[in-house]
């Protein structure tokens, strides 16, 4: 088992609780927001968490039924939706950045340590640590994955609505050829995200 697998394990070991596992969902999304969520769950190796893993290798009916059973485990959830406005006048690392401080500083409870995927969180007055692929090996943050993922999907299913034509409910607003399509057609809406290149090369 690497360290990765063992180390949420090694910090309750040494007495470090709670953990706060931290993940975003849609950063390479060209259209719709980026959300970030933070979940510290009251037992990571509860029975009930037993199917939480990185929501990328689940299926969406799977994801919604997860994202129920997250919250129920869950000692506290913190949810932070960053606008494509925000990500186009900020840049979407700054703002992934930012909505991680954001979504740790929302929590009910403080967390002693916080775990991310990824990205160590600069200018966060806790003491935390990227984990590679940790949205795969870290429950916390599969848990954070799932909450983010699924939270964005709905958003997205939401938008589908308001702009139909864009097929937005399959491809959540990534780059697909059926998007790219659209975009030539329709032309780019009010959801999109300028800063991207194949954005801005319609404009």
């Amino acid at each position: 088992m690497s360290d990765d697998k063992v180390i949420e394990d090694r910090l309750y070991a040494a007495g470090i609780s709670p953990l706060a596992g931290v993940d975003e969902a849609g950063r390479g999304a060209c259209a719709g927001p980026l959300v970030v969520a933070s979940v510290i769950l009251k037992d990571p190796h509860s029975a009930q968490l037993s199917l939480v893993r990185d929501s990328k290798e689940i299926s969406e009916k799977v994801r919604e039924e997860l994202f129920d059973v997250v919250t129920d485990a869950a000692l506290s959830v913190s949810v932070v939706v960053i606008t494509n406005e925000e990500i186009d006048s900020r840049g979407v690392h700054a703002a992934n950045l930012d909505g991680m401080r954001r979504a740790v500083q929302g929590l009910d409870v403080t967390p002693a340590y916080v775990l991310t995927d990824g990205y160590a969180i600069e200018g966060l007055a806790l003491p935390n640590l990227a984990v590679w692929k940790g949205d795969q090996v870290v429950t916390c943050i599969s848990a954070a994955s799932i909450i983010a993922k699924v939270t964005r999907d709905r958003i997205m299913r939401e938008l589908d609505l308001i702009y139909p034509e864009y097929g937005l409910k399959s491809h959540k607003g990534y780059i697909t050829k059926s998007h790219t399509d659209a975009l030539k057609k329709y032309g780019v809406t009010a959801i999109h995200r300028r800063s991207f290149s194949n954005i801005a090369a319609l404009l």
